[in-house]
């Protein structure tokens, strides 16, 4: 399973079940046929910024970051104006700057976005590329983000 796939099954195991520790999502893709390891999930948990919540019963439970629910354009032009450095298109490529350690949440809410142009997203410390579905596609993928600015 692809790390995309898991973490759109993790979302929804969380608004789904009552998950109290990281050995439970292993658990319950194991019972599923996917294997995968606690490390995995520790990554994951963390990528997602899934919290502990209170549980109904006690204790705590994971659950989605209050901020999932955020208007997606809202905080995207709420990155860009705070971490935006520059843009460039070449051919279906659209690669942003940002200041270091924001690029991987701008990459995070732009496949959360699910904007037609975009293809996928390779995010690291300060650069997100962005592989749009044509060159057409990636143009307007960068006006759309100057807007934002």
């Amino acid at each position: 399973m692809k790390k995309k796939e898991r973490h759109q099954l993790l979302r929804q195991l969380v608004q789904q079940e009552t998950i109290r520790k990281q050995e439970d999502f292993v658990a319950i893709l194991q019972d599923r046929g996917i294997e995968v390891t606690q490390a995995t999930i520790s990554r994951d948990i963390k990528e997602l910024q899934l919290i502990k919540v209170p549980a109904k019963g006690g204790g705590y439970q994971y659950n989605l970051p209050p901020e999932m629910n955020y208007n997606i354009s809202k905080k995207l032009g709420r990155l860009l104006k705070d971490a935006f450095v520059s843009i460039d298109t070449q051919k279906e490529f659209v690669l942003i700057k940002t200041l270091p350690g924001n690029a991987f949440a701008l990459g995070t809410l732009i496949e959360t976005a699910k904007y037609q142009e975009v293809f996928g997203c390779i995010s690291g410390d300060d650069t997100v590329l962005v592989i749009c579905r044509d060159e057409d596609s990636s143009n307007r993928f960068q006006r759309r983000i100057i807007s934002f600015i």
